[in-house]
């Protein structure tokens, strides 16, 4: 019989996840005793190591108590969940994303934009950048209360659907801008998939008008054979010529932004706690870590408590896209905030909370929870299908790369036949070339399967794939993917298994040991475990395939080595080894 089967075993309330020291002090006994607690189960945590909930409750049973878990703290997860009365709810600006090929003036048109719209005693500070900023665009009805639209300054649809990927929906519209002069190219393509895939309203954009081999006609057409029919020829895409060089237009765009706009009826209630979404950030060497953010709900106030993402901090300072210091930022506004512990990534969501504790307790749950997201983000065939022949999908969406783009189009036009009155398979973009990492975060964003015909997977991409859960499948066959493809439709797939990679570890040094040689190694990236399955590759090439036999932290036998630490390996029946060689330990499992 336990302690804690005896009559009067104490309750304790314990948090999520605490380190060795946190239970050591909650449940009054020494480190050594939790220790040695953890021991016997398996466990080895040294004092600030954290030990998760379940495990914590174990000893505490162990030792004489009845744990309870703490419950979760107020704040963000409950505001991100309040609803607003439509009383409450007033008239915000639009915020627009500009995309488009590299080349056809994304850059310049913003520039002409906010040089021509911008209070002339603010016209010396417009060359600060953050990411984002707000124009005014004058009022006929009143001319004291100009209209304003935020824009934003990504680096391309791939930081767009980056977001997206993360559950952000920032973007009210999207503006594509194509050249007159060149028309459609391959990333107006996947600008015009992105757009699409995001389900949100698009301008198009028709710049350089003023270069004498424009063509505006001709990129209308172009447009058409890309499906986005405009306004002019029926449609309801709305085409504006402009020039960024000569400004031409560009007043006529904005209209066209404000009447989308007044047609979406956006609205946001300002006398809230602010939430808001990370577009950009970065460590400053002088102000430490910086966010940009746009407000989407609510206002954020100076000393404000803020989680975003992983990141958590009180708001020290806050400045506009003037770099004005500014006390207050309502909706829509794009300002930049000092103050947060960390760096957050771009789509992290930002949220006011109660207190530090609250804000410290939700960032460290959400740095927690941070793999198994990214394992339920997850979406292979196998599971697609097993969901389709449950009923509880309709839609099957792929994103097709194959080597010629006649290619593309044979086995777009053979995949598209297997839709049926339950199931449609929904292709959301394609494209000639190898599987890259745009590819992969629509796929993400899009909740997408990526199918190559006779093409590779760039490395960049490969590894954002196992970030991000997105299944990559590769044939050399086209019978074969359009047979896998016809069996996810019918829920036939069965379940295949996976390699997942855990790290790689990069080999420094050789030794002699007993019984042959081991390598002297710095971790790369993840981990290596005892006994995990292991590759030997020189050149990027697999030379030796077993499983890691020794693993050793300078003297000592460990049970794993993560990031940044140098261990020894000892792989089965091999000893060939070379200084430059990775090994890359990974393990299998079951998907679908």
């Amino acid at each position: 019989m336990t302690q804690a089967d005896a009559p009067g075993a104490r309750p304790v309330t314990l948090p999520r996840h605490l380190t060795v020291r946190d239970l050591s002090e909650a449940l009054g006994v020494t480190p050594v005793d939790i220790i040695k607690e953890l021991m016997k189960r398996g466990v080895m945590a040294a004092i600030n190591q954290t030990v998760d909930y379940d495990v914590a409750a174990a000893v505490a049973k162990d030792l004489g108590f009845e744990a309870e878990p703490e419950a979760r703290a107020g704040g963000v997860g409950e505001r991100m969940e309040h609803g607003d009365e439509a009383e409450q709810l007033k008239p915000r600006p639009p915020v627009v994303t500009v995309m488009g090929h590299v080349d056809h003036g994304k850059t310049s048109l913003l520039d002409a934009i906010r040089q021509t719209n911008v209070v002339a005693s603010e016209a010396g500070a417009i060359t600060q950048h953050i990411g984002a900023y707000q124009v005014e665009v004058p009022n006929p009805d009143d001319p004291k209360q100009p209209k304003k639209v935020t824009f934003i300054d990504t680096p391309g649809h791939e930081a767009f659907t980056a977001m997206r990927a993360r559950g952000a929906t920032v973007t009210d519209l999207v503006v594509l801008v194509v050249a007159a002069d060149d028309g459609i190219m391959p990333q107006t393509r996947e600008a015009i998939d992105h757009a699409k895939a995001a389900g949100v309203p698009m301008i198009v954009a028709i710049n350089k008008i003023d270069l004498p081999a424009a063509d505006p006609t001709r990129v209308k057409t172009q447009l058409t054979e890309s499906n986005v029919v405009i306004e002019e020829y029926g449609g309801e895409t709305p085409a504006i010529e402009v020039s960024a060089k000569t400004k031409k237009g560009l007043d006529n765009l904005l209209e066209h932004i404000l009447l989308v706009a007044e047609i979406s009826d956006l609205k946001a209630n300002p006398d809230r706690p602010a939430e808001g979404t990370v577009i950009e950030s970065e460590k400053d060497p002088s102000r430490g870590p910086m966010a940009t953010v746009i407000i989407q709900k609510g206002t954020l106030r100076i000393s404000d408590i803020v989680v975003a993402g992983e990141a958590w901090g009180k708001v020290k300072a806050m400045f506009d896209d003037k770099g004005h210091r500014i006390k207050v930022a309502g909706p829509s506004m794009p300002v930049v905030i000092m103050g947060l512990e960390m760096v957050p990534r771009a789509g992290d969501v930002l949220g006011v909370a109660d207190d530090e504790r609250t804000a410290r307790d939700m960032a460290d749950e959400r740095r927690r929870e941070q793999v198994e997201a990214t394992q339920s983000r997850a979406v292979t065939l196998e599971a697609v299908s097993g969901d389709i022949a449950a009923g509880r999908v309709k839609d099957l969406h792929l994103i097709l790369k194959a080597d010629v783009q006649g290619s593309v189009e044979a086995i777009r036009s053979s995949v598209e036949r297997l839709s049926g009155t339950e199931v449609r398979v929904n292709v959301i973009h394609t494209g000639a070339g190898n599987t890259n990492e745009s590819d992969v975060m629509l796929a993400a964003a899009s909740k997408a399967i990526i199918v190559g015909f006779n093409v590779k997977t760039e490395p960049g991409a490969r590894k954002q794939a196992d970030i991000e859960g997105v299944d990559i499948r590769n044939y050399q066959i086209i019978y074969e993917l359009i047979e896998d493809v016809e069996k996810a439709v019918k829920g036939l797939m069965e379940p295949v298994i996976a390699e997942v990679v855990d790290g790689h570890a990069e080999v420094r040094a050789i030794f002699k040991v007993r019984g042959g040689k081991a390598a002297g190694c710095m971790l790369q990236d993840g981990v290596v475990r005892r006994n995990s399955l292991a590759r030997v590759l020189r050149g990027g090439e697999t030379i030796h395939e077993s499983r890691v036999s020794s693993l050793k932290r300078f003297t000592e036998d460990v049970r794993e080595v993560t990031a940044g630490l140098e261990c020894g390996i000892g792989v089965e029946k091999f000893d060939a080894w070379q200084e430059g060689d990775i090994i890359e330990a990974f393990h299998t499992e079951q998907r679908g």
